[in-house]
């Protein structure tokens, strides 16, 4: 199973600590335990930002950052060793695991925290932090930065400034390493058998979530903890729906399926959208519509490349999708009029993509400076055009309503180009006609 090696997390806290300002201080909060239902938790995930720094997969743990700290610049606060709570909750890393396993410089237990985090932050002209993220853990660091106010008079030095710390780390985040990028085209790979078991399992009279049992196995059973967001199967008409979640309709003979779903391996994110013909073969109508999409999917990616900016891929997108429902009459005018009156957006109401990592939709600015941002050699992002025809759209004629198609891959941006994560994955009428049929050979 591919990993982010320990040496590499070390170089992501040392290109921060130089962004800092002299004599400060960063500090994270590890993500909190969710309860799902009185004393059940919801699955453990931790804080991106601090996953980024530490890989340390443990809760109630603080990231402290002190460049120029005689003792050691990288400062974990974590829980002890605990025979009795480790037999219930598993095994925990300790102050020891935190400095051998994890390369902290120094590691405390996180229930002296309250005497040892203020010392830390003494003397410290600025404290970087995202406020705002952890209301609860903000409370705690305003009461230590309080005592230390409080001691004023002995000579104690507060803090004098307080500096978002999102900006720095998230640019950081949005260059992926060779090492980030093996990582993220293993997740793609494991997401793109399973979406091929979804195809190959499809049939009428089945439910949704059959096809998202299948999913879910695949991603098991390729070394995946869990899906990197929640996986949307997406039968006939539900494919309109932007975001559904229900997965539990049936599927029918004639209908497409629209399956957006992804896996994460070491909390790096894929992201992949399919839509194939329930039994195996598309309809003129549905296939005229699909065409559009792959269209301009395949489009997109000859805006994706160093010195081209944020937006020219979806802008490509939108060009042939709005030229593409004017073929089919569905839309009536001039390509360059009807784009400009954005009279595509009721069949195509959102973005091409988004910044792909550790967030499936990850972090990164996409304007600098009020300027569409450049592309540069380790961005990663989606490519994710669709057509949606609602139900109830009076204005085209019944054969199309309720027909939704959308096609994402994942890329990511290299010197000369771009690689495509997710080619795995048949996109091609054909191919997704001949996987099918070959499929249901097999069950004959």
């Amino acid at each position: 199973m591919t990993s982010i090696s320990k040496a590499e997390y070390a170089r992501r806290r040392k290109a921060l600590m130089a962004q800092m300002e002299p004599n400060s201080i960063a500090i994270l909060p590890a993500a909190p335990v969710f309860i799902r239902n009185r004393d059940v938790e919801h699955v453990y995930r931790q804080d991106s930002d601090f996953q980024y720094l530490s890989g340390f997969p443990e809760p109630e743990a603080v990231i402290a950052l002190i460049p120029g700290r005689e003792h050691g610049e990288y400062v974990l606060f974590c829980r002890e060793r605990d025979p009795d709570r480790e037999l219930w909750d598993g095994l925990r890393a300790g102050q020891e695991g935190a400095i051998s396993r994890y390369g902290a410089d120094d590691a405390f237990p996180i229930g002296d925290i309250d005497d040892i985090l203020p010392g830390l932050i003494e003397g410290r002209e600025r404290v970087y932090y995202a406020v705002g993220t952890n209301p609860e853990f903000d409370r705690h660091l305003m009461e230590w930065v309080n005592v230390i106010r409080s001691k004023a008079r002995q000579g104690a030095s507060p803090p004098k400034e307080f500096v978002a710390l999102n900006h720095f780390l998230h640019d950081l985040r949005l260059y992926k390493s060779a090492g980030e990028v093996k990582v993220m085209r293993e997740a793609a790979q494991i997401s793109a058998r399973a979406h091929i078991k979804a195809m190959q399992a499809s049939r009428a009279g089945l439910y949704e979530y059959h096809l998202e049992a299948e999913l879910d196995y695949e991603f098991r059973k390729g070394g995946s903890k869990m899906p990197a967001y929640g996986s949307i199967v997406a039968a006939g008409k539900n494919a309109c729906i932007l975001h559904y979640r229900e997965n539990d309709a049936l599927l029918k003979d004639g209908d497409l399926v629209l399956i957006d779903a992804g896996c994460e391996i070491d909390c790096y994110a894929s992201d992949i959208t399919r839509t194939f013909p329930v039994s195996g073969k598309f309809s003129p109508e549905q296939k005229a519509i699909y065409e559009i999409v792959l269209a301009a999917n395949m489009e997109a990616f000859k805006f994706i490349a160093p010195g081209r900016h944020w937006n020219e891929a979806h802008e490509a997108t939108v060009r042939v999708i709005t030229k593409g429902l004017v073929d089919l009459g569905l839309l009536e005018g001039d390509v360059d009029e009807l784009i400009a009156a954005e009279a595509y957006k009721p069949f195509y109401m959102h973005r091409a993509g988004h910044w792909l990592g550790m967030d499936v939709h990850d972090v990164g600015e996409y304007k600098v400076g009020g300027e569409w941002r450049v592309l540069e050699p380790g961005m990663a992002m989606t490519v994710e055009p669709g057509i949606y025809i609602a139900v109830d759209n009076q204005n085209v004629a019944k054969k199309w309503r309720g027909i939704g198609v959308r096609i994402e891959d994942d890329v990511v941006v290299t010197r000369t180009g771009c690689e495509i994560l997710t080619g795995d994955v048949p996109k091609a009428v054909d191919e997704i006609e001949a996987l099918m049929a070959a499929a249901r050979a097999q069950v004959a």
